[in-house]
């Protein structure tokens, strides 16, 4: 039994049950025992992998997207480059190293930006970027609302999937929401709880689906993309958002928790496993629209091979060694390939000027 789960277990028994979204926030957050307060989590030695950690292609293509968004937009002075969630740096040191090569006078004029609430993870942070920083003005903010004003190019890959979401089952009195409780061996269950849900806040599509379908809603992941878009629609400038999910809101229970890079019971492990679920992005893209941004839907696949990965996976191999070459067409492949990453990762693309 983990140190959190113990924990849990006598805040039920104190408490009641707690939401789905509520063990979400412990698992991941709980400053004592929480996955990400407490451990590495990415790469070989942790639980996963990220695009970024499997090949440096992939933070060199975000970094010409985002030189072209900014193009696009009329090159405006004194950008904000920003990333939100960055991880351990990966990304960055990509993109940075891309555009400086692109229009290093583009790479200087930028205010290069990262959004990180964690202490133990800006550490790794300025480690990774620490070469970078020797020419470029690197700053972090531990929320959205510091960054500086201006017009703001920023990129979160990987960063809704974090965000604590509500699940919903459909019982005969109506949607009730899924709550963890105590079953009858004092052991973490899933129950429907008596919260309802009105029918008005039902997504498009869910209407007469049958007892025992689930639905998730995330208010969180949606109040986050509506600060962002309100700041995108206000400032200009343009977002990119990637993660695994559905481009279609619907019905469906994909909360789930990965743990030593397989997957493990969600409530098995809490404090040692990444629990997370997949990203609503028709639902994401709805709230950017209402602050009228425009908005482009792809597959992380199609997003990439149109950057050129194909391109420049073929210039990074030339006159290296098979074994060099194998490792880049393996990174294609998982990164683009549609029975790894390609497809169930897609790329929401959001900009105030028309794509």
């Amino acid at each position: 039994m983990t140190k959190l789960k113990e924990k849990l277990k006598r805040l039920i028994e104190a408490t009641g049950p707690i939401s789905v979204a509520e063990y979400m926030a412990h698992c991941l957050l709980d400053p004592e025992f929480g996955y990400y307060t407490t451990r590495e989590p990415f790469g070989t030695e942790g639980d996963f992998i990220t695009a970024p950690e499997i090949s440096q292609m992939f933070g060199e293509l975000i970094g010409v997207w985002i030189y072209s968004r900014w193009k696009s937009a009329g090159s405006p002075r004194n950008p904000i480059i920003a990333e939100i969630g960055p991880g351990r740096g990966t990304l960055m040191k990509d993109l940075l190293r891309t555009v400086s090569r692109l229009d290093p006078a583009f790479a200087r004029e930028a205010r290069f930006a990262l959004v990180e609430a964690s202490s133990r993870l800006i550490e790794v942070q300025k480690r990774t970027l620490a070469e970078a920083a020797r020419t470029i003005s690197l700053e972090w903010y531990d929320r959205f609302g510091a960054l500086p004003l201006g017009p703001l190019f920023i990129v979160g890959n990987e960063l809704f999937d974090a965000l604590p979401m509500r699940q919903f089952v459909k019982t005969a009195n109506g949607w009730r929401e899924r709550v963890v409780g105590l079953d009858e061996q004092g052991e973490l269950a899933f129950f429907a709880g008596a919260a309802g849900l009105d029918a008005n806040a039902l997504p498009p599509g869910v209407t007469g689906t049958p007892e025992g379908s689930v639905m998730e809603i995330s208010p969180a992941r949606e109040a986050l993309m509506d600060v962002i878009a309100e700041r995108l629609g206000r400032q200009g400038g343009a977002g990119l958002f990637i993660d695994y999910g559905y481009e279609r809101s619907g019905v469906g229970d994909t909360l789930q928790a990965v743990r030593r890079h397989a997957y493990d019971d969600v409530l098995a492990h809490p404090g040692e496993a990444d629990v997370t679920s997949h990203v609503d992005f028709e639902a994401l893209a709805r709230v950017a629209r209402r602050h009228g941004l425009a908005t482009a839907l792809t597959t992380q696949g199609d997003f990439l091979l149109g950057l050129g990965l194909l391109e420049r996976a073929g210039r990074l191999g030339a006159g290296k060694s098979k074994t060099v070459q194998e490792s880049i067409r393996d990174a294609v492949e998982r990164l683009a390939g549609p029975d790894q990453m390609g497809t169930l990762f897609k790329v929401l693309m959001v900009t105030n000027n028309p794509f």
